[in-house]
Formats: C-alpha cells, sequence, structure tokens
C-alpha cells in the first residue's frame, strides 16, 4: 500500500511511553541541576553568556532563568521557577526540586503499568491534602511580630553571600517592609497591602556588605545637571515633572525662513523667555529641586543654577513614583500647572559620590511611603548575589505579611507534610492510594537534600527525624550546620506558609501536566520563501 503522509516533512514525532520518559528525563535533568543549591550549605553555579559576562549564583530562578533552556517539558520547570518568584520571592529551588522528585516517583509507578491518569487523580487527591495540612500547621503572625520577620528574613539570607551580615541586613529588610505596609478596611477586616516596587534595592560596589544602609527615600543614580547647582539642599521642597524643560516641536512638519538678522536674533530671544518663564514657575512655587523625566535644555540649566535650584534629568518613570510615593509630590505633565501643593517634602537632598560614580540622594522624607536600601559589597558579582538574596528575603516578609501565616523550615515542614498524608494514603481505596504514598515520599527529597549539600548521611538524617515526628514534634527538623535533629521553630528557622504551599501546588500542576503528556509532535523548520529546494541544516 501506498503510505500516507499527514504531517509536514522533517516532522518528528515521539509516541507513547518513550515521550513520556523523555519529557520526564529533560525534567529531571533541570531538576538535578538546582538541586544542589538547596539549603544554606548549598553550593553556587557559574554562568558565563556568550558575550563573556559571569553569573555566579545560588539563587534557583536566576540559574533556570540564564540557562536559556529549550527542551519544552524542561521549560515547564522554569515556569514553576518564575511563579515562585513572582508570588512568593523565595523557595524557587524547592518547587523546581520537589516537582523533579514527583515525576521520578511517577516514573517507578508507570513502569509498574499504573496508568498516567490514575496517578494524576492520586497526585491531585495529595495536593489537596497537603494545602489543608500545611494550614493546620501554620501560625499566625502580624506586622508587630517584629522578630518573627526578622528570622523570617535571616533563613532567607542564610546560605548565601550576604550570610556574614544577615542580622544588619535582617533589620534593614524589616524597617523597610514595615515602613511601606498600609493597613486597610475591607468589608471591615483589616488588611495589610505591601508592594515590592517601594523597596529600592540600590548597588553600590565599594565598602563592604556591613555598610549597606536604610535611607528614609529614593536613592538615584544621577547627578545634578550642572556644576553650579548646590551639592546638597536643606528642606527640599521637591518638584516632579514628567516632560521635557524645552522648547517643544511643533506637531505637523513646518519650516521657519528668516531673511533678516534681526529676526533670527528675535527668534532666539524669544526661545529664551519661554525657558526662562518655565524656570520661573518653578521657582514662583517654592520649589527648590527639580527631578524631570525627561530631557532640560541647557539654557533652561543655567536659569535653574543661577536661582539656586537642584535639577536631575531623565530619571526613569519606576523612580519617578517611587520619587512621589516617598515624598508625596504630585507628577505633572505641564510646568504651568505647578503650585505649592504639587511640591514633595525631603529634609535632605545631596549629591555623593560612591567612587565610581555621583549620586543622588532623596533621604529624611516624612512618613515615606516608598524606602531604599543600599547595598554595598567588596566586588559587582557580590553586590549582585546580595541583592538577590536581599530581594527573596524582603519577598518572603511581604509574603508573611500578605497572608499572616508562617511555618518552619529545616525540612520539618516536609517531613511532617509526608507522615500525615501516608496515615491519609490508608485510608484510601484503590490505585490511587499508590500515588498518594509516592507523592508523600517526593515530600522528603527537602531535607534529604539538605543532608546530601551539608555532607551528612541522609538516610541516618531521616530516620532520626521520622523518630521525632512520631514522637509529636512537629517542628523536628535538620541542623545542618551540627548533623542533629532540632526544634526549628525554636532555633528561628521560619519561612512564610505561601513559600510552601505554592512550591507544591505549582510543582504538582506541572507534573500532572507532563504525565498527561503522550504524544510529541515537533514541527519540522520551514525553509525560505524562493528555497524549498534547498535542504536546511539542522540544528
Amino acid at each position: 500500500m501506498q503510505p500516507i503522509f499527514i504531517l509536514p516533512e522533517n516532522t518528528q514525532r515521539t509516541t507513547g511511553k518513550n515521550a513520556q520518559r523523555n519529557n520526564i528525563m529533560a525534567a529531571k535533568i533541570v531538576s538535578d541541576i538546582v538541586r544542589t543549591t538547596l539549603g544554606p550549605k548549598g553550593m553556587d553555579k557559574m554562568i558565563v553568556d556568550s558575550l563573556g559576562d559571569v553569573i555566579i549564583t545560588n539563587d534557583g530562578a536566576t540559574i533556570l532563568k540564564e540557562m536559556s533552556i529549550e527542551h519544552p517539558a524542561a521549560k515547564m520547570l522554569v515556569e514553576i521557577a518564575k511563579t515562585q518568584e513572582s508570588e512568593v520571592g523565595d523557595g524557587t529551588t524547592t518547587a523546581v526540586v520537589l516537582a523533579g522528585e514527583l515525576l521520578k516517583n511517577a516514573e517507578t509507578l508507570l513502569d509498574r503499568n499504573i496508568h498516567p491518569t490514575v496517578i494524576v487523580k492520586g497526585y491531585k487527591i495529595a495536593t489537596e491534602k497537603a494545602m489543608q495540612i500545611l494550614n493546620e500547621m501554620s501560625k499566625p503572625i502580624t506586622d508587630t511580630d517584629t522578630d518573627l520577620l526578622r528570622r523570617i528574613a535571616i533563613t532567607a539570607i542564610v546560605g548565601k553571600e550576604a550570610e556574614s551580615a544577615k542580622e544588619i541586613l535582617s533589620d534593614l529588610i524589616v524597617q523597610a517592609a514595615t515602613s511601606v505596609l498600609e493597613k486597610r478596611k475591607d468589608n471591615g477586616k483589616v488588611t495589610i497591602h505591601i508592594d515590592k516596587n517601594d523597596i529600592k534595592i540600590e548597588k553600590n560596589v565599594g565598602g563592604s556588605v556591613e555598610d549597606s544602609e536604610l535611607i528614609e527615600g529614593i536613592v538615584l543614580d544621577k547627578e545634578k545637571i550642572h556644576s553650579s547647582m548646590p551639592s546638597n539642599v536643606k528642606d527640599a521642597k521637591i518638584a516632579l515633572i514628567d516632560s521635557a524643560i524645552e522648547i517643544k516641536n511643533t506637531e505637523i512638519d513646518a519650516k521657519i525662513q528668516i531673511s533678516d538678522p534681526e529676526k533670527m536674533q528675535a527668534f532666539l530671544d524669544m526661545e529664551e523667555r519661554m525657558l526662562r518663564g518655565m524656570v520661573d514657575r518653578i521657582v514662583n512655587s517654592g520649589a527648590n529641586v527639580l527631578i524631570c523625566q525627561k530631557g532640560i535644555d541647557d539654557l533652561a540649566q543655567h536659569f535653574l543654577a543661577k536661582k539656586g535650584i537642584y535639577a536631575v534629568r531623565r530619571v526613569k518613570k519606576s523612580d519617578m513614583e517611587k520619587l512621589a510615593r516617598a515624598t508625596g509630590a504630585s507628577i505633572l505633565t505641564d510646568v504651568k500647572d505647578l503650585t505649592a501643593k504639587d511640591l514633595g517634602y525631603a529634609g535632605f537632598v545631596e549629591e555623593i559620590n560612591n567612587g565610581r560614580e555621583n549620586m543622588t540622594y532623596v533621604k529624611k522624607c516624612k512618613n515615606a511611603k516608598s524606602v531604599t536600601i543600599l547595598v554595598k559589597g567588596g566586588t559587582e558579582h557580590v553586590v549582585a548575589e546580595i541583592e538577590r538574596a536581599m530581594d527573596d528575603a524582603i519577598g518572603g516578609i511581604i509574603s508573611a505579611l500578605r497572608y499572616g501565616r508562617i511555618v518552619a523550615g529545616a525540612g520539618s515542614c516536609e517531613i511532617e507534610l509526608a507522615k500525615q498524608l501516608r496515615e491519609f494514603s490508608e485510608g484510601l481505596s484503590g490505585r490511587e492510594q499508590l500515588a498518594v504514598q509516592a507523592f508523600a515520599d517526593s515530600m522528603e527529597i527537602v531535607p534529604k537534600t539538605l543532608a546530601e549539600n551539608a555532607g551528612l548521611d541522609p538516610i541516618d538524617i531521616l530516620v532520626a527525624m521520622k523518630a521525632a515526628h512520631e514522637k509529636k514534634q512537629v517542628w523536628a527538623g535538620i541542623d545542618v550546620f551540627s548533623g542533629k535533629v532540632i526544634n526549628a521553630w525554636d532555633e528561628g528557622i521560619i519561612e512564610p506558609l505561601k513559600s510552601k504551599t505554592q512550591a507544591v501546588s505549582s510543582a504538582s500542576e506541572v507534573v500532572t501536566m507532563i504525565l498527561r503528556i503522550d504524544d510529541v509532535i515537533a514541527g519540522g523548520k520551514q525553509p525560505p520563501m524562493g528555497q524549498q529546494g534547498m535542504q536546511m541544516p539542522e540544528y
């Protein structure tokens, strides 16, 4: 019989168990890549891009993003990390490692001829029960529990470059988070709102980590635009303008023809008067600091300098919004509308040289709802990694305050979860019971990996932890430094509940999606128009 071709030429198709095995293997490889970075004793990865730029980090989301993974199933694990990063800010490695272990245990069930839909159903049952168990285990937290908030920050920082100054940095992070939070009444219930964007992290290469500081205001990587302007302004009244302080071009194409030299001078005088008028409006409003999102004409710079006004130009839109939150100023588009009511206040505005460049500090703002943490370190790589650690810690604190629930870390949560899921599985009938037990076994990958990364025997550690949990010690976790079982809560190893629930649910969702795939069709590359007869190279 003549063969029938349905798919285009060069299309590759993998079906059945081969498709499942390939997808599971790709996802497990991604999981194994980041697994060694988990925990306080986790190792770092060095990623070098095509331009030779180097990133040294143990942040799971950063590693996966910079690796530019191509395999479609592996990309799904990268999506887990992105979701965890955006929702919580921390726990990205945990989520990816959990997904890898869930797939590994699912593969064992597939080898026992258990159908993928049965495994998927069991995993969904286990996920719902896990959410319930985690919520029951968790404890409440409020914005007044500053010690617990500090513990959350320290837990996120330990194991990263910033660990040497964890006490100082955790204090800065908690101060920053509590200063920008807002309490709102929603249907009679008070809720906490925090925008992560209101905490700006500014990097400064030079000095040590211990020199990092919190500024009640905003630090701009900009300098004053004219050398005759003052270098510092006390009791600053700040005008924020998001349009250019320049003569605007006409909306339509136009030509100006000048035949007389006197008319040329009159034209220039008119431009000067217009610019002087703009500056006079700024002066008359009472402003002594001007921050502009766009350009400022050279002549306008001269007039501003003569009036003793400190001016900065080409400031990012995001920084303009942060300045408005910090100083209370209104962002205006037209200088003509500027009045004293639109001005913001800062106790001090000054230009400071950090050794490499000049920066503008807008600080001592009253009731600042946007603040800056100035991170310092010896090299660019060190500062970048400290910034990532602080970003994780800020995300953890915001998540804890937003959802109001926390749990202990050090693997205690996962062991207790595994224990209760096994007990729950005994009440199930059918093959779903095996899937729930596989799900429970997968939870143990977190304490197991913590032990392995610390150079400890994972079997001995797991046996000791399980024995403690059988004695109702819910928060029994692993101390990776001593190799002993500890009460993680009493030792201050605290994490937000959302970090755990998000990791479990995201990992489970992606794993069930991968398990349901039994056919992979990879389309062939189409040759360019006019070159259909040429054979395209394979990549």
